[in-house]
């Protein structure tokens, strides 16, 4: 391809040269007006000296024609995965291919969007459109073709893609599809224990005809309401945060028929449980070294409210009249917080309490009725418990879980765990327990006789006798320590123990914290990995299975990592809702967001890209058509120069830019070489021959 071209080099800078050309065009007007003699080939004379000065050059440039650059991405996102969609994208990209190749002349650039990131972040097809033309040059762009559902997430704002070409969609699916969704418009992260949480959300559907929509609403797996819900009205559900850690809430809305995928019918919402305050009632007996143990490590937590009393005078003697400088302690409202607050506390601490006729039996049967209805009570027992005073002889004995049997043990022993100690998650691991040899704690000096009659014994002391006994009653839980002298260990007596774990995992047990639950299934994800995790005290294998968002059960199988745990790792190629199940056990955790932006709506549509489209001259069109569910009526494919619009009914135009790349080059200087002197010359000449014949004509004389 051979292009003929006139450039020019000047010999002066502009700013002289400019001057110089305004002179001569003034000087050549002045000489035309005053009809002065010689005026035209004085002005040509002018005009030549000045085009010399530019020195203007014929070039000649050989140049080879370029490919127009065409863009074609692909929507391979979760929604473009629905019935027939994927066929329909097939077939789509494989006649487009065609139809660009015999264009000829034609870099067709294919890109596709990742799955994965889709699920995450939304379908972003223009991101995908600016990495395929990152190296091309904005005016080789013949254009851009799109084949997708219409369901984007990062339109731009503005027409201004980059390039001056037009942008063709191909719309997949079909025209009237139904889709019945849930759409969260409030959904707390974090909830208080025990505190109701509001989560606002709203039923939608594409295509309403007036069928009934109920709303499922799941906690951890378990139905917790029904509701009748209106077509685009507002539900505030209300859930009970009632354990820490993670709350999974699901909803589910009952799918209709026709509709295109029933994922949007479902959303989660994960609520972390925390603690306001850890409220302890403590309430010690006779005063010993443990009693400031207690209340040291209860008042270093900032998250406890502690009520401390140490009883040491009945409540009748509250109003008699004693001077208060002779009183040692005020009188103890027990009325109040073994009545309507008892209620209030999330664990009582009974620290060597005998009976002594202090605190009447009603509000021992409070304690107990307490800890029936969900509360938690720790007894940590000394001498007392074997006498008649004891607590085991009250109201509190039908709820403890060992009968003092009276030979109490008063000798150096170590704490040692018990087989189900071992397996239990309080003392599992605890520092020191698996040391060679056996537990390298420090001496107790004192246990209290007692044989177990229900629950299970996590420490022992000499010849095996129960030293911490936990057991479930109704709905709450006791703990039992038999014997007063733990806090041994916190003065570091003998090497000391592990006593602040002990006594921190005890409270979280007693407080139903799910990690410390001694039966349960735990799962969790990170990235596309599940882990499935078993604590058991039973040598008892329990099959179980991981459920995917879609129904699908896959076996696991559990491999021991500590005595009394197992796991299992899964890796998911699916986001969405798991469940993991064991015949007893149920253990929920979501992969990936919880309500991925990419499935909140899968109606595809021609409506969102077709403002950007057409500004550019390009179009907007679905490609299904009637027959077969995949068959698709595609457009032609013509190449076009420069126009307002390409796209027509039947067919979307290629810009053909008309690029070229230049392969040699040569010049020729028209005003400073021969040809350029002779014509100044000439002009020169010219003029003053006609300057000289006028003044032999006139005699000499200028006129």
């Amino acid at each position: 391809m051979t292009v003929w071209s006139i450039a020019f080099s000047p010999l002066l800078p502009l700013w002289a040269l400019a001057p110089l050309g305004v002179l001569a065009l003034v000087a050549s007007i002045m000489l035309v007006l005053r009809r002065a003699p010689g005026a035209w080939l004085r002005a040509l004379a002018f005009a030549l000296l000045f085009v010399g000065l530019c020195d203007p050059n014929l070039v000649h440039e050989n140049r080879r024609p370029l490919k127009d650059i065409v863009a074609v991405v692909v929507d391979r996102s979760a929604s473009q995965n629905i019935g027939e969609r994927p066929r329909q994208t097939d077939l789509a990209l494989n006649r487009l291919e065609a139809g660009l190749k015999a264009l000829g002349d034609v870099d067709l650039r294919v890109v596709e969007t990742s799955r994965e990131e889709s699920e995450t972040e939304g379908t972003k097809l223009f991101a995908a459109l600016r990495e395929a033309l990152a190296d091309a040059p904005p005016e080789r762009v013949g254009g851009a073709v799109m084949i997708t559902d219409g369901v984007v997430h990062d339109i731009p704002g503005s027409p201004a893609l980059g390039f001056n070409a037009p942008l063709h969609v191909l719309v997949t699916g079909h025209e009237g599809e139904r889709q019945r969704r849930i759409e969260l418009i409030e959904a707390p992260r974090y909830g208080i224990v025990g505190k109701d949480q509001v989560i606002a959300a709203r039923v939608l559907d594409s295509a309403d005809r007036g069928e009934p929509a109920r709303l499922t609403v799941r906690h951890d797996g378990q139905t917790i309401a029904n509701i009748e819900a209106g077509i685009g009205e507002r539900i505030d559900i209300k859930v009970r945060i009632d354990h820490a850690g993670p709350n999974v809430i699901e909803l589910e809305v009952s799918p209709v028929e026709g509709e295109l995928a029933t994922d949007s019918n479902r959303a989660v919402v994960n609520i972390d449980g925390v603690r306001d305050k850890l409220r302890v009632l403590l309430v010690s007996g006779k005063p010993h070294p443990g009693e400031r143990m207690w209340r040291n490590l209860l008042k270093s937590d900032a998250n406890v409210d502690l009520v401390h009393f140490t009883i040491l005078r009945p409540p009748e003697k509250g109003g008699d009249g004693t001077p208060i400088n002779e009183l040692s302690l005020i009188a103890f409202p027990v009325a109040d917080l073994f009545g309507p607050r008892i209620k209030d506390f999330d664990l009582i601490i009974l620290d060597r309490y005998a009976q002594q006729s202090i605190l009447p039996y009603v509000y021992l049967e409070n304690i107990a009725n307490y800890v029936r209805e969900g509360g938690a009570l720790l007894m940590a027992e000394g001498p007392e418990f074997s006498t008649a005073e004891g607590l085991f002889y009250s109201p509190l004995g039908a709820i403890a879980p060992a009968e003092p049997t009276g030979d109490d043990v008063e000798v150096p022993f170590r704490p040692s765990e018990s087989q189900d100690g071992l397996r239990h998650p309080v003392t599992r691991g605890l520092a020191g327990l698996q040391a060679p040899g056996g537990p390298t704690w420090g001496r107790w000096f004192r246990l209290i006789g007692a044989k177990t009659t229900n629950g299970q014994t996590l420490m022992t002391g000499p010849d095996d006798k129960p030293l911490l006994v936990l057991s479930r009653v109704d709905k709450g839980r006791v703990g039992l320590l038999l014997s007063d002298q733990m806090w041994l260990w916190a003065r570091n007596y003998d090497g000391g123990g592990p006593y602040l774990d002990l006594l921190r995992r005890l409270a979280h047990w007693l407080m139903k914290e799910p990690e410390l639950e001694e039966e349960a299934l735990r799962a969790s994800a990170k990235g596309r990995e599940i882990t499935v995790e078993r604590q058991s005290v039973s040598d008892r294998e329990r099959e179980t299975d991981l459920v995917s968002p879609a129904g699908t059960k896959t076996k696991l199988r559990l491999a021991p990592v500590a005595p009394g745990l197992s796991r299992a790792h899964v890796t998911v190629d699916q986001y969405g809702l798991y469940r993991a199940e064991d015949g007893e056990h149920v253990a929920l955790v979501s992969v990936g967001p919880s309500n991925p932006l990419e499935m909140q709506d899968v109606v595809s549509t021609t409506e969102k890209l077709r403002p950007l489209a057409e500004a550019t001259g390009g179009s907007v069109r679905r490609i299904a058509a009637g027959g077969a569910a995949d068959a698709i009526a595609m457009p032609r494919v013509v190449s076009l120069y420069p126009a307002p619009s390409y796209g027509g009914s039947d067919y979307i135009g290629i810009k053909r830019t008309g690029s070229t790349e230049l392969i040699g080059a040569s010049s020729t200087s028209l005003a400073t070489g021969f040809l350029g002197l002779a014509a100044l010359l000439g002009a020169v000449i010219a003029a003053w021959l006609r300057e000289s014949g006028r003044l032999a004509r006139s005699g000499g004389k200028p006129s």
